[in-house]
């Protein structure tokens, strides 16, 4: 991180402190998020009940956490679900129901296109392409002025 910093440093003219920062934000954003420290109250929640995280840490679910929760496949039911769980939870099963949300997205996209060349093939076989109807409908729109015209010289005389 320190050799990419100074790269860009020296490319961009600025200091190499600076961009030694933001290499390290950009290039291991878990290592500078997690390099706080513990408070003592953090420290103190902890020597009480080891098994336990601090509480700032849980929250209750709502209706719709606890489907996503399910749908991930976290929990079987939402009876299940505990009163308060952790963000860490909740944000990995929102991952994976985003995840699932896009691959059905996928899915019938890749559906839709099959759909519109299969009908697209059958159209071709009928000689119905674009070219020939918007050629007939615009023959159609013609007549249909050529007429108003006729009834339009018609009248006048």
């Amino acid at each position: 991180m320190v050799v990419w910093g100074r790269m860009l440093g020296r490319l961009l003219g600025h200091s190499t402190g600076l961009w030694q920062r933001v290499a390290q934000l950009v290039l291991c954003p878990t290592r500078s998020a997690g390099s706080r420290t513990m408070n003592a109250q953090d420290m103190a929640l902890q020597m009480a009940d080891p098994g336990k995280e601090a509480f700032r840490n849980e929250r209750r679910p709502t209706s719709f956490d606890k489907k996503v929760l399910v749908w991930s496949g976290r929990f079987k039911k939402e009876e299940d679900i505990p009163r308060h769980i952790s963000s860490e939870v909740l944000d990995t099963a929102r991952n994976i129901a985003r995840i699932k949300v896009c691959y059905i997205m996928i899915a019938l996209t890749v559906l839709g296109c099959v759909a519109i060349i299969i009908t697209g093939k059958e159209a071709a076989k009928k000689h119905q392409t674009l070219l020939r109807v918007n050629a007939e409908k615009n023959a159609k729109w013609r007549a249909a002025v050529e007429k108003g015209q006729e009834a339009a010289a018609g009248k006048s005389q």
